[in-house]
């Protein structure tokens, strides 16, 4: 048997989606010996009291309680210590891990993949990451009320939008709250976010152990690139005044200037960003750096910048010229002025003018 032979299946979605339901009900199926992490960012955990109290035979081997952050970021080191020490106990069949709401799941994925790979002889492998769904929710804030002036949920819809594009399984869950064409419609509005991931329709959290653990592994790489952001990078026409549209007014476009924005007045931007845009991301560059490729990410109010690597075109001569000679195929993009540096930016969003958005970012740009 292989050495890694212990699935992971990690659990997200949103506050009241049906996780925790979704648990008490894999628990009492008892076909496999499970070890449990539940999270829940506040100082109480409430979750995994509710498991505690749901009367089953609570998971063979043990549950571990993370509280007081979250496994994506403040608990993450903490949490791959548990994973590292659960792998060592060969009574162990599977772990689950049911994220708390407002985990960002390719961050928490990210770290299994850098587990994995620096760990050689660890039994456990990441199987699932299985994002649980509120359709009701969905139906009512998401494809109806996103954009609208009177939505105050914004930042929750773009948590929920991310939490289910990245994943390899979405659970609909309280389908029994939509007739069946409204059912129809959050499936057709999800396979905007997420193309490739398996859907499956239950109530009250009722699905069974077999069906999330018996389908192939959790591919990085593959659901990344199924992302809505890669999507609109795949399949928008750059030179198109014409945005990708979908049937519920959700679009997308990209932005690519190889001149550098204006540091202070591409902040200013984002101090005042478009309340129509759901998402935004992309490298960028500055004209006070000419070093650093940036990374810029919004989601609802929330924007950040990231500093991340350098631009190849900023080597030094001797470092430069023979990366170019091995890799010539870097010459096809390359600009006589630039380089390789170029902003590069996806905007997705709903109800905005794509020529207004365009403007705002040509004012940014360094004249």
């Amino acid at each position: 048997m292989s050495k890694r032979e212990v699935p992971i299946v990690v659990i997200t979605g949103y506050l009241g989606s049906g996780k925790t339901t979704l648990m008490q009900n894999i628990l009492k199926q008892e076909k496999r010996r499970i070890a449990l992490i539940v999270n829940d960012m506040g100082s109480i955990n409430i979750d995994a009291s509710l498991l505690n109290k749901s009367g089953n035979k609570l998971i063979q081997v043990e549950m571990i309680e993370m509280q007081n952050g979250c496994i994506c970021c403040t608990l993450r080191d903490e949490f791959m210590e548990q994973i590292e020490r659960l792998s060592q106990d060969k009574s162990i069949e599977a772990i689950f891990v049911e994220a708390s709401g407002i985990s960002e799941p390719s961050s928490i994925a990210g770290a299994f993949v850098n587990y994995e790979e620096s760990t050689e002889d660890t039994r456990v492998y990441l199987k699932t990451v299985c994002s649980v769904v509120d359709v009701d929710r969905i139906y009512r804030e998401f494809l109806h009320d996103l954009g609208s002036d009177d939505n105050e949920d914004g930042d929750i819809i773009n948590l929920v939008i991310d939490q289910i594009e990245f994943c390899n399984l979405m659970i609909l869950n309280k389908t029994d709250l939509l007739t069946e064409e409204q059912l129809d419609e959050v499936k057709a509005g999800l396979r905007n976010i997420q193309q490739e991931a398996e859907m499956i329709t239950c109530t009250h959290g009722d699905v069974d152990l077999d069906v999330i653990l018996n389908r192939e592994d959790f591919d990085f790489e593959e659901v990344e690139a199924f992302s809505a952001v890669q999507k609109a990078l795949n399949n928008c026409e750059h030179d198109d005044e014409k945005a990708c549209v979908d049937e519920y007014g959700i679009s997308s476009f990209v932005f690519e200037e190889r001149r550098p924005f204006n540091r202070d007045a591409f902040n200013r931007l984002v101090e005042e960003y478009p309340g129509e845009l759901i998402r935004s991301k992309g490298y960028i560059w500055f004209s006070d750096d000419w070093k650093h490729v940036q990374l810029f990410e919004q989601a609802g109010r929330n924007a950040s910048i990231t500093e991340l690597s350098e631009w190849v075109s900023a080597w030094p001569d001797k470092e430069l010229e023979p990366v170019l000679a091995d890799f010539p195929d870097l010459k096809d993009d390359w600009d006589e002025t630039y380089g390789d540096r170029c902003n590069q930016l996806v905007f997705i969003g709903k109800g905005y003018e794509k020529t207004e958005i365009v403007k705002l970012l040509y004012d940014c740009i360094e004249a």
